[in-house]
């Protein structure tokens, strides 16, 4: 039976390490350069001695010297994103809907082995080298971007790259351990959908429906709520060069600057006057006259003592958060695999 599945598998098998060996090689090829770049920035100890801007500046015009570095870097991001479809598409939609499809599930159902084992046995082999391959891939694309990750999570990250910490939405969901939670609950959905729509197509666009559903909600809604957010109220300080955001509309007016947690993922910001009441006005005169300059709008707002009330999750819940997201979808997949073997052990096809 393990020789039988591997036949049927062994071109999906042959096709993921090739690939695998390919970015591997461009991984390695590439890697050491990144790191030196970091080493030689300074960002290591420019926490100690107090000057990570000048750090950051040094490694971003490293990094963005060479095109390599940005190119690796973004399809790293992408391929891990594109591995749970890729998976579920391919590895798991055909699985039990081409013996369904083609009818051969006569045979192979009638045959000394039991088809509960059948399925098992499929669920194994191939569910074990999707978990092997997508684990090797996120460890090389994690261990390759651990220089652009640590320098995104040090103080003054905003003046060098500008690229969202690992924490963050865009970062999270392709590092670590969280690719192999989607590509295993990927996987279980794309053999689950090919039982019951019995067609391979179909199967496959639909599994892909789930998938692409999944990756936008899990970030963008559920991933924020896995512990309560930590809050803290920053100075709202305009100057010179200070960026910001002012919005006058009558006598209402909201006005923002930048927020930096360094290594943080930034929920929400909202303005707030001393009283902590969220601002909105009335703008000030300067603000509000023709005659004024912007210098003095400027100094009129900040006599106003505003404050930016900050909500985030701090970097320190990292390991947390990817724990948290890897059982969830590792038990998700789970429940369809005994779901399936129970639909599987009733099913009468026509």
């Amino acid at each position: 039976m393990i020789w039988l599945t591997w036949r049927q598998f062994r071109a999906q098998a042959w096709a993921a390490i090739g690939c695998l060996a390919v970015l591997a090689a461009v991984l390695a090829v590439t890697g050491p350069g990144l790191a030196h770049v970091y080493a030689t920035s300074g960002l290591g100890t420019c926490v100690t001695d107090g000057d990570c801007a000048a750090a950051q500046r040094a490694f971003a015009g490293g990094v963005q010297a060479d095109d390599v570095y940005p190119l690796v870097f973004f399809a790293g991001i992408a391929i891990l994103y594109l591995m749970p479809a890729v998976i579920g598409m391919f590895w798991g939609a055909p699985l039990v809907a081409r013996e369904l499809e083609a009818r051969t599930f006569r045979l192979a159902w009638t045959q000394s082995v039991s088809r509960i084992r059948w399925l098992c046995v499929k669920l194994a082999l191939v569910g074990g080298t999707a978990a092997i391959v997508t684990a090797l891939l996120s460890w090389a694309i994690t261990w390759w971007s651990g220089p652009i990750d640590r320098a995104d999570g040090l103080p003054g990250a905003d003046v060098g790259l500008g690229l969202p910490n690992r924490l963050m939405p865009v970062i999270f969901g392709a590092r670590d351990l969280a690719p192999v939670g989607h590509a295993m609950f990927a996987f279980a959905v794309g053999v689950g959908a090919g039982a019951l729509v019995r067609r391979t197509v179909p199967a496959m666009a639909v599994t892909l429906a789930v998938v692409a559903v999944t990756q936008l909600v899990v970030p963008t809604v559920v991933r924020e709520h896995y512990d309560d957010p930590a809050t803290t109220t920053v100075p709202l300080a305009l100057g010179p060069g200070t960026p910001h955001q002012i919005t006058i509309d009558g006598r209402t007016m909201t006005v923002s600057t930048p927020v930096s947690i360094p290594g943080g993922w930034i929920t929400s910001v909202r303005t707030v006057d001393r009283a902590g009441r969220p601002f909105t006005g009335p703008a000030p005169q300067a603000c509000l006259d023709t005659s004024s300059s912007p210098a003095a709008c400027t100094e009129a707002i900040n006599q106003l003592g505003l404050r930016q009330l900050v909500t985030y999750q701090p970097g320190s819940r990292y390991w947390r958060f990817q724990m948290y997201e890897t059982a969830a979808c590792l038990l998700l997949a789970l429940t369809l695999v005994g779901v399936l073997l129970r639909y599987i052990r009733r099913l009468h096809p026509a």
